[in-house]
């Protein structure tokens, strides 16, 4: 006898999608390593053959014997636990702030007249602005770069936290009152999951913003810190230095972007599916 598949087509169809999902995220994977690796191998010639100033674009090989460096002193380590913190707090503290006080502002219209267009003229402020003012208040300390952190992360959550809860369509809110729920059971089982991906896009947005605002206050009121480390490094012209504070920076940056994408793809799996080629 000869043997038949009995394989299902719709079956096949879903495994070859399945498989080409797979290919396109291995791919992905790929060029994500290969590209700044490829870029490091550049650099590295170009600064050994002379083709750019070696003194101030450090070749990579220095720059990573100069990162070990600081590691082992403790300077890097400490100076990443500082803005580590400091970020952190500020994220968290002004973001979910901002994510409650957005959802009442979409909610009640009331609210929204009052407030709305008193936080647009002072999201328009530049936070690092602010800096001078909360030095004088709070004196040299953690309070006001936490408190400038906050700031930036408040006002990005709230706009995206307020745009997502009045783009929700009517539609799925008249759905829900007619399967029953209403008051807190259509808050949490219509408003918030029509909300979640405005909310987290917003967060994705704040923890740039946050790290850059962090950056600054370090530049100018810190003497610790990774925006510090960067700062001194300039002004006593070592550039191999300053290169490790920035790679670490960025690598901080892609880290928190890293922690939003992985609580955003359990919190909203049908996400996942969305961005499929």
């Amino acid at each position: 006898m000869t043997a038949t598949s009995t394989e299902n087509p719709i079956d096949a169809e879903l495994n070859r999608s399945s498989a080409h999902s797979r290919r396109l995220r291995q791919r992905d994977l790929v060029l994500g390593i290969a590209t700044p690796i490829a870029l490091l191998v550049l650099w590295q010639i170009a600064s050994s053959t002379g083709l750019i100033d070696a003194k101030i674009f450090t070749p990579p090989t220095t720059i990573f014997s100069t990162a070990i460096a600081l590691i082992n002193n403790g300077i890097l380590t400490h100076d990443l636990g500082i803005t580590s913190l400091r970020l952190i707090v500020g994220f968290v503290l002004g973001g979910a702030a901002g994510i409650v006080v957005g959802i009442f502002l979409g909610i009640f219209r009331t609210l929204r007249a009052a407030f709305s267009p008193l936080f647009s003229a002072l999201y328009a402020v530049p936070q690092i602005a602010v800096l001078p003012l909360l030095l004088v208040i709070f004196g040299i300390g953690e309070t006001p770069k936490i408190l400038t952190v906050a700031a930036v992360s408040f006002f990005v959550l709230e706009i995206n936290a307020m745009a997502g809860v009045r783009s929700i369509d009517p539609q799925l809110i008249e759905a829900g009152r007619a399967y029953g729920a209403k008051g807190r059971r259509l808050f949490w089982h219509v408003l918030i999951p029509g909300t979640l991906p405005a909310i987290f896009t917003g967060l994705r947005v704040a923890a740039a913003l946050a790290l850059v605002v962090v950056t600054a206050t370090e530049f100018v009121a810190a003497n610790s810190g990774l925006g510090y480390l960067v700062w001194n490094s300039w002004q006593l012209f070592e550039p191999n230095q300053m290169y490790v504070g920035l790679i670490t920076i960025a690598l901080v940056g892609v880290v928190l972007t890293g922690i939003v994408e992985l609580v955003a793809r359990r919190i909203m799996p049908w996400s996942r599916r969305n961005s499929r080629d």
